[in-house]
């Protein structure tokens, strides 16, 4: 089912959009558990600060419907000037539910070849998540357009820079633990881009409506990942 969603035709043309904007903005906002009008106000928050890509989680032990809904309304809101995509997406059912619902890109916590695989062979972007040299090397093989080195807080930028060095040749992002206090070390280590949650799309925050707050949190990031 590819009928040029919200003014993307053809498959191709999905995963050209999403990976191209990614790498240019830098910054991947993650919300979690919001939705509705909450969820339509945050993303203009972040739109009105500077990015440009979101992704929306899939709750595995809820319903993974509403995640699909959310996804369709931000692509209908948000298409041609942002690039929305599904979160913690670890079976194909749930790849095909976010392709079915207008998803650009899928982004998962693991590296699972049938998820890139199904990924790809609908043309969205595809972005697993690796902590190893052996994860990184392998979700790039199945055909990852970036991969998320997780979590890269705990990690540290150190790490980071020394398991990405020998793999120059595959985009890796940071994601996880990344804030404004160490986004610069895992820039200057390599990360071709950042998956910030928590910090951004505050849940605290939305629920208060304080959307100004996060409009100047979200160009903050967006400032220090140029």
């Amino acid at each position: 089912m590819d009928n040029g969603f919200y003014g993307f035709a053809g498959k191709a043309n999905r995963s050209d959009f999403s990976v191209k904007t990614i790498l240019e903005s830098r910054i991947i906002a993650i919300t979690r558990g919001v939705y509705g009008d909450d969820l339509l106000s945050a993303v203009q928050a972040v739109y009105d600060g500077g990015i440009r890509a979101v992704e929306v989680t899939f709750e595995q032990n809820g319903d993974l419907l509403r995640t699909s809904r959310a996804v369709e309304k931000l692509c209908e809101r948000f298409g041609g000037r942002m690039t929305i995509g599904a979160g913690t997406v670890l079976t194909e059912e749930q790849v095909r539910i976010a392709y079915n619902s207008g998803a650009q890109y899928i982004v998962s916590p693991n590296t699972d070849k049938t998820v890139i695989g199904m990924t790809k062979g609908l043309g969205m972007g595809s972005i697993p998540g690796a902590m190893t040299p052996t994860e990184i090397t392998a979700a790039a093989s199945f055909g990852a357009d970036i991969v998320k080195v997780f979590p890269a807080g705990a990690l540290g930028a150190e790490y980071f820079k020394a398991v990405t060095v020998p793999l120059r040749h595959i985009r890796c992002a940071a994601v996880a633990g990344v804030t404004l206090k160490n986004i610069a070390d895992f820039k200057s280590a390599g990360a071709c881009a950042f998956g910030i949650s928590s910090s951004i799309l505050n849940n605290k925050l939305i629920a208060e409506h304080r959307f100004s707050d996060i409009m100047k949190t979200a160009a903050a990031y967006c400032n220090a990942a140029k």
